[in-house]
């Protein structure tokens, strides 16, 4: 009865470390994305360089499938723990706060053909500074609140730090799909990466609320009135493919300004009504 319960009890410990092995799951995507990107600092053709960060950029989004499914496996299993929350935000300042800075610093230099003075290598490590600075902000306020449940986890407060991660990741997506080999196009790129990763940053670390897309999702089970709306989006990936993605998730971005912005003036609008 004692090896049998012993038996069960290790069985038990091993089914509730499979949130954790997903977790390192995720890390191990943005650890190995991290040095396929390095070999880039040494000169490679600009045309090589873009495919070996589609690459990486494959890469994240696999590590945010494996992100959504160490929540999902944590709840389901009962396994949800501090030790877990922490696990899960280092992982994640690895994979979407660090990987995608180094990519669009790589990229930027690659994309100004390794000839960058002091003042652009300062102009690409102070804005991709801003990313990670913007993520590590991120990750650390969303600790707090975790451990502290002082917010609920229905909405994002800032975007967040997956969300940063995809739309570096869909630029470069955009950029291989459309640009083609024209090089002054490249170097428009070179200059607009960095200071687009920054916006990034700054919006991670805002109090812009951004919905929480993996418990939209998984809440059409009990509103199908969303249904359509993820028919929709879908529809416009399979018919527009990278367009598509592209659009979707700069509409993700703005969506939390323009949520913003509409409560505000619909509560200076009721405020004005309750004056009169």
């Amino acid at each position: 009865m004692k090896k049998r319960s012993q038996f069960l009890l290790s069985k038990t410990r091993l089914i509730k470390s499979i949130p954790n092995f997903l977790t390192i799951c995720n890390s191990l995507c943005g650890f190995a994305a991290i040095l396929l990107i390095l070999p880039i600092y040494k000169g490679t053709p600009t045309a090589e360089a873009v495919d070996v960060f589609v690459i990486c950029s494959v890469m994240i989004f696999s590590a945010m499938i494996f992100d959504v499914f160490d929540g999902f496996a944590a709840r389901l299993l009962n396994a949800v723990s501090l030790h877990g929350i922490q696990m899960d935000s280092l992982s994640d300042m690895v994979t979407f706060g660090v990987t995608p800075a180094v990519m669009v610093a790589a990229a930027s230099k690659c994309f100004f053909e390794w000839e960058m003075n002091f003042w652009q290598h300062a102009y690409v490590y102070l804005l991709c500074s801003i990313y990670i600075g913007g993520a590590a902000l991120r990750l650390a306020t969303y600790n707090v609140n975790a451990t502290l449940k002082t917010k609920s986890s229905d909405n994002f407060s800032g975007l967040p730090s997956p969300g940063g991660a995809a739309a570096i990741c869909v630029a470069i997506f955009f950029l291989h799909a459309n640009i083609g080999k024209a090089d002054i196009a490249w170097r428009y790129a070179a200059w607009i990466l960095p200071v687009y990763s920054a916006i990034l940053g700054i919006l991670m670390n805002s109090t812009i609320p951004y919905i929480h897309a993996g418990k939209w999702l998984m809440s059409i089970r009990r509103n199908r009135k969303k249904l359509p709306l993820v028919v929709l989006m879908l529809a416009v990936v399979i018919c527009f493919r990278v367009n598509g993605l592209t659009f979707l998730t700069l509409a993700y971005i703005l969506s939390g300004p323009v949520m913003l912005a509409f409560e505000k003036i619909y509560h200076k609008k009721n405020n004005g009504l309750l004056n009169k």
